[in-house]
């Protein structure tokens, strides 16, 4: 029994080998978007946008009306530019914005 509790694992020890293996198919460090998104965009986008996934590179954005919508695309990138400064790294290559409930 004692050599059985010597090869187990942590839970910790686990997870963090789940996430640094390279063949993951997303970076796990893109979910911080979620965290800094509304202290990047400010309190007033945020209300209207909010990100929906990040893949590859690729952020989509749901806006909760049109006028949002084109507003947006006009700050496209310099949200783009603002989130990648507050990650630390190209996170977010595009920004696709898509009308449609938060």
């Amino acid at each position: 029994m004692t050599n059985r509790k010597e090869n187990l694992l942590s839970l910790r020890e686990i997870i963090t080998s789940l996430l640094n293996d390279p063949k993951l198919p997303f970076n796990p460090d893109d979910g911080r978007i979620w965290i800094v998104w509304e202290e990047t965009v400010g309190s007033v986008i945020a209300r209207h946008a909010q990100p929906e996934w990040i893949k590859s590179g690729k952020l989509r954005v749901r806006v909760s009306d049109p006028i949002w919508l084109q507003e947006l695309g006009f700050v496209k990138e310099t949200i783009k530019e603002k989130l990648n400064k507050r990650l630390g790294r190209k996170a977010v290559g595009t920004i696709e914005f898509r009308l449609g409930p938060r």
